[in-house]
C-alpha cells in the first residue's frame, strides 16, 4: 500500500468511505440475527428541516453509540426517518402556492394534498442527504416517514383503540390558536416574546350603586367577552359585594361579582375581569363557578357577532383601539401604565396567538400517564443528566388532557365519520364505514405529536408483530433535546406501555443547548447559527464532530466557538502526522503478529505507554457508559496528543533511527499497537479519518475498522512504571522550559548539572540517552554535593535541582536587553489596561465580553512580567 500523503485531505476521504460502507451493507441490521440487539431510533427531523449545529451534536452522539455497539459485536440498528410536520409543511406549501398565485381556500383538499406531496418529494429529503454527509451510519433501508402507508396504519390504529377505550373525546376547551393557519397549535409551536405594551385600568360600575370596581388588562378588546369580576374572599375591601352585579361597559350586560382565592389581593386593585373563552385561568374559574363562556372572536381573530354590532368584523387590534376610545369617552378609563408583557407568538404564523374556545378532539391523559410516571420513579428508564427527572415528574403529576386535533389538511385525517342525516351518529374505524357515501369524514388532522409518539413501535410496522419489532423493540437509548421532554419523550413512554406493555427505551440522553460566545441561543433568525456545511468545508467533518462533542458537557449549555473546532482540526492533523511518521518507518513487508513481546522485559517508555493505554481504554469506556461524551473525548485527546504523540513517538523516533534492530522492531510494534487502539476508540467520533488510517495499520487481510473488534483493556497498569516515567518527563520538561525561557537556539546543546541523591542519580543514569536526546543536552553531571555553576538557569524537578550554564549558549547581554525591553512594553500595556478597568464609565458601557478580555490580557501580561523578572535575576 502507498505511504500516507503528507497532509490529510478530508474532501478526498469522506465521500469515498461513506459510499464504501453503504456498498458493503455495514449499516443494515438483521432482525433474524442471533447477536444482542442495540437499537436507536432517530428523533425524526421535520421533513422541511435543514441541518443545524444542534443536529450535528445530537446525531453525532447517536452515531458514537451505534458505531461503538457495532464494533462490540452487537446487531446495531439505527432507524432514520422524517416527520411530516403538519403545520410547518402546510405553511411551506401554502407559501409555495401563493408564489404561484394560488390560494389554498380555492382548492379542494385532494388538490391541496397533491401539491403537498409534490413539495415533499422535491424538498423533503434534503436533511436526510445532509445526515449522510455528517457520516451517520443509519440503516437507510429502514428509513421511515410518518405519513408512509404502514406508519399511517399505526397512527389510525392507536386512535381507534384509544377511542374505544373511552380515552378520546370531542369537546369545547381553550386551545392555543394561530389566526394565520386557523388551527390549534401545541405549546411547542408557541414562541414567547417580551413586548413593551400597556396596562389599561377601567372602571366597571356596580349595579344599583354609584360605586365602581377598577380592573386592569393588557387586552382591552377581550372585555367584550367578560362574564364576571372576581375578588379574593379574604379581601376586606370587598366583603360587602356578595350577590352584587356589574354592568359591563359598552355591552350593557349584567355579570356577577364572584369570590375566588385565585385572585391576588395585592395585585392592582385586587379585582380581576374574568373572560373564560379567552384566558386559560379564567376558563378554570368559570368552570368552577358555572359562568357563561362567550367567544368573541372568529377563526382569524377578528371580532365576531357576540360583540356589539359596531365591533363586528374589526381586527383584534382595531377592536382594542375602539374599546379604549369608547371607554375614555364614557369616562371609564382610570389610567394607562407602561407594561412589559410576555406575548405568545405562533412559530409559523409569526403573529400573537389567541387562547381560543374551540371544539376539538382531546385525549384523556391521567390513566395513560400512570405507568410512564412509575417507569421514571422506579428507574426502569434513566435520564442523563438525572436532574430532568424532577421536571418530568412535575409535569406528569399535573398532566392535562391533550388537544390532538388540528384544523389543517396535511397530516393524518382523523378516522371519524359523521352520518349525513344525523351528525350525532358517528363511526370510528381505520377503513371507514361500508356505506361511505352516506358519511362525511372529520376534516381535522391529528397533531403531529399524536403520530410521532408512536415512533419507537411504528417504525417496525406495528400493529403487525413482525421480526423487526420483536428484535429491535424496546430500543436502548434515546438522544433528544430537553425542550420536547413532554411533547415527545413522555408520550412515547406512554405508548410503549399502552401498546407493548414495555418501556420504549432504557436510557434518555438530553443534549445540551447550544449558545454563542455571548450566551445567546444559536438561531438562524438571530444570524448566529453557522451552516454546518461551511464548517465541514473549513475544518473537515471529523474535526467538526469531534470538536462539537469535546465542547458539550452533560447537563450544561454549550458555548459554541469555532476555536474549539480548530482544536478538532489540529487533533486530526496531529494524528495524521503521527501515523504518517510511523508508517514511513515500517517496512512494506512488516507484520506485527510475527513479533513476540514480553511486557515485563520492555524498556520503561514501552511499559509506560502500554500502562497509559490500558488506563485510557478503561477511563474512555467508563465515560461513554455514563454518557459523558465530552469527558471521553478529552480522555482520548489527552492520551493521543500528550502521551503518544508528544512523548512516545519522540522516544520511538530515537529507536527507529538506532542501530539496535530489536529495539526498533519493538518500537514499531508498540507504536502500531497504540495506533490501532487509538483509531478504534476514535472511530465513533471521527469515522472517516480513522477508517482511512486503519487501512495502513490493520492486521494483514483483516476487515474494515467500522466492523472491527472494539479495543479491550490490556489489563496492564503499573503505578511504579507510571511514577518513574513521570519523574523522567518532569526532568526533561524542566530542561526544555529553561531553554525556551532563555531563548536558547534549538541547534545548540547544553550541559546539565543535577544536585540529587544516589537513588536519583542511579535512576537518571539508567535513562541517560533519553534525557540527552529529548532535552538537547551533551554532558550531564550529577552529585549530592554539586554547587550551582555561575550564570546558570535553575529549575527543580521531583526534588532535584537542575542547572544549565548559559554562557556560550546565548548572548547574555543581548538577552538582558531583550528582556528589559519587553518588561518596559508590558508595564506600558498593563498601565493602559489598569486605566480602563479603573474607569467606571468603561465598566458600565463596555460589553461584558470586552471587559472579560481585558482582565484575561491583564493576567497574562502580569504572569509574563513575573517570569521575565525571574529570568533577569538569573542573568545578573
Amino acid at each position: 500500500m502507498p505511504k500516507l500523503d503528507k497532509a490529510y485531505n478530508a474532501s478526498l476521504v469522506e465521500d469515498k468511505w461513506y459510499e464504501h460502507w453503504i456498498d458493503k451493507n455495514y449499516f443494515s441490521a438483521d432482525p433474524n440475527s442471533k447477536k444482542e440487539p442495540y437499537t436507536i431510533v432517530i428523533p425524526p427531523p421535520n421533513v422541511t428541516g435543514m441541518l443545524t449545529v444542534g443536529h450535528v451534536l445530537n446525531n453525532t452522539i447517536q452515531d458514537v453509540l451505534i458505531r461503538k455497539a457495532r464494533m462490540e459485536g452487537k446487531e446495531a440498528c439505527w432507524i432514520p426517518g422524517t416527520d411530516h410536520a403538519s403545520i410547518a409543511t402546510e405553511s411551506k406549501v401554502v407559501s409555495m402556492l401563493q408564489e404561484k398565485g394560488i390560494n389554498k381556500e380555492d382548492l379542494t383538499r385532494e388538490d391541496f394534498l397533491k401539491y403537498a406531496w409534490e413539495w415533499k418529494d422535491k424538498y423533503g429529503g434534503i436533511i436526510i442527504r445532509q445526515l449522510k454527509k455528517l457520516g451517520c451510519s443509519c440503516d437507510w433501508e429502514k428509513e421511515r416517514f410518518t405519513m408512509d402507508k404502514d406508519y399511517t396504519k399505526a397512527v389510525l390504529t392507536a386512535f381507534v383503540e384509544l377511542y374505544n377505550k373511552g380515552l378520546i373525546y370531542k369537546g369545547h376547551r381553550l386551545v392555543n390558536w394561530c389566526p394565520v393557519s386557523k388551527s390549534a397549535i401545541s405549546d411547542e409551536e408557541v414562541i414567547h416574546k417580551e413586548k413593551n405594551g400597556f396596562l389599561w385600568h377601567f372602571r366597571y360600575s356596580i349595579k344599583d350603586s354609584n360605586d365602581f370596581l377598577v380592573v386592569a388588562t393588557t387586552r382591552p378588546e377581550t372585555m367584550l367577552g367578560d362574564t364576571a369580576v372576581a375578588v379574593n374572599p379574604n379581601d376586606s375591601r370587598y366583603k360587602n359585594l356578595v350577590g352584587k352585579k356589574i354592568i359591563l361597559p359598552i355591552t350593557g350586560r349584567e355579570i356577577p361579582i364572584i369570590y375566588d382565592e385565585y385572585v391576588d389581593p395585592d395585585f392592582g386593585s385586587g379585582c380581576v375581569k374574568i373572560t373564560p373563552a379567552h384566558d386559560p385561568n379564567d376558563f378554570l374559574i368559570a368552570e368552577k363557578h358555572g359562568l357563561d363562556f362567550i367567544n368573541i372572536m372568529n377563526e382569524d381573530a377578528s371580532l365576531n357577532k357576540n360583540t356589539p354590532k359596531a365591533y363586528n368584523g374589526l381586527s383584534r387590534e382595531e377592536g382594542r383601539a375602539k374599546v379604549i376610545k369608547d371607554l375614555e369617552i364614557l369616562g371609564l378609563l382610570e389610567k394607562t401604565e407602561n407594561y412589559i408583557n410576555k406575548v405568545g407568538y405562533s412559530e409559523r404564523g409569526n403573529v400573537p396567538i389567541e387562547s381560543y374556545l374551540s371544539e376539538q378532539w382531546f385525549m384523556r391523559m391521567t390513566e395513560l400517564a400512570k405507568p410512564a410516571i412509575d417507569a421514571i420513579k422506579n428507574d426502569k428508564i434513566k435520564f442523563h443528566p438525572p436532574h430532568w427527572t424532577k421536571t418530568y415528574n412535575h409535569w406528569m403529576d399535573n398532566i392535562k388532557d391533550w388537544c390532538i386535533s388540528r384544523q389543517l389538511w396535511w397530516g393524518h385525517q382523523i378516522p371519524v365519520w359523521y352520518h349525513n342525516d344525523d351528525k350525532t351518529n358517528i363511526h370510528v374505524s381505520i377503513d371507514g364505514p361500508v356505506d361511505i357515501e352516506n358519511w362525511t369524514q372529520e376534516s381535522d388532522v391529528l397533531d403531529t405529536w399524536a403520530s410521532s409518539w408512536l415512533w419507537p413501535i411504528a417504525v417496525h410496522s406495528w400493529p403487525e408483530d413482525g421480526d423487526s419489532l420483536r428484535k429491535f423493540y424496546p430500543t436502548n437509548t434515546l438522544v433528544t433535546g430537553p425542550d420536547i421532554i413532554f411533547f415527545w419523550v413522555a408520550r412515547m413512554i406512554m405508548t410503549g406501555y399502552e401498546f407493548q406493555n414495555e418501556a420504549p427505551f432504557k436510557d434518555v440522553y438530553f443534549t445540551s443547548l447550544l449558545r454563542d460566545e455571548t450566551g445567546k441561543k444559536l438561531s438562524k433568525s438571530l444570524g448566529n447559527s453557522p451552516d454546518p456545511f461551511d464548517l465541514f468545508e473549513e475544518y473537515g467533518t471529523d474535526a467538526v464532530r469531534f470538536g462539537v462533542m469535546l465542547m458539550s458537557p452533560q447537563g450544561l449549555d454549550v458555548l459554541f466557538s469555532s476555536d474549539r473546532l480548530e482544536i478538532g482540526r489540529n487533533f486530526m492533523n496531529k494524528l495524521w502526522n503521527a501515523c504518517r511518521f510511523v508508517d514511513m518507518n515500517i517496512p512494506d513487508d512488516w507484520e506485527s503478529q510475527k513479533i513476540n513481546v514480553d511486557i515485563k522485559k520492555l524498556d520503561l517508555a514501552e511499559q509506560w505507554i502500554l500502562s497509559r493505554l490500558s488506563k485510557t481504554i478503561d477511563e474512555y469506556n467508563f465515560q461513554l457508559d455514563r454518557f459523558h461524551f465530552n469527558e471521553a473525548a478529552k480522555v482520548l485527546y489527552d492520551f493521543t496528543w500528550n502521551d503518544f504523540c508528544d512523548w512516545y513517538v519522540e522516544i520511538a523516533k530515537i529507536k527507529f533511527y538506532s542501530t539496535n534492530f530489536k529495539s526498533a522492531e519493538i518500537a514499531r510494534f508498540i507504536s502500531v499497537k497504540c495506533l490501532r487502539t487509538i483509531l478504534g476508540l476514535l472511530h465513533p467520533f471521527s469515522p472517516f479519518i480513522t477508517e482511512e488510517l486503519w487501512q495502513h495499520f490493520k492486521v494483514k487481510d483483516s476487515g474494515d475498522l467500522i466492523v472491527s473488534k472494539w479495543p479491550e483493556p490490556e489489563l496492564f497498569y503499573d503505578e511504579i512504571i507510571e511514577s518513574d516515567m513521570s519523574n523522567l518527563k518532569e526532568v526533561i520538561t524542566a530542561v526544555r522550559s529553561i531553554r525556551s525561557r532563555m531563548n536558547v537556539p534549538n541547534s545548540k546543546s547544553s550541559d546539565l548539572f543535577v544536585r540529587c541523591n544516589k537513588n536519583q542519580e542511579l535512576f537518571l543514569t539508567t535513562h541517560l540517552d533519553l534525557i540527552k536526546t529529548l532535552a538537547k543536552t551533551d554532558n550531564i553531571s550529577m552529585s549530592s554535593t554539586l554547587k550551582k555553576p555561575v550564570q546558570s538557569a535553575t529549575a527543580v524537578a521531583n526534588g532535584m535541582e537542575l542547572y544549565i550554564p548559559l554562557d556560550g549558549l546565548v548572548d547574555l547581554e543581548q538577552e538582558r536587553l531583550r528582556m528589559q525591553k519587553r518588561v518596559f512594553e508590558i508595564k506600558k500595556l498593563l498601565g493602559a489596561i489598569d486605566g480602563k478597568l479603573s474607569n467606571q464609565n468603561f465598566l458600565e458601557r463596555a460589553p461584558e465580553k470586552v471587559i472579560s478580555k481585558e482582565k484575561i490580557n491583564h493576567q497574562k501580561l502580569s504572569d509574563e512580567h513575573i517570569k521575565l523578572m525571574a529570568n533577569l535575576e538569573i542573568l545578573k
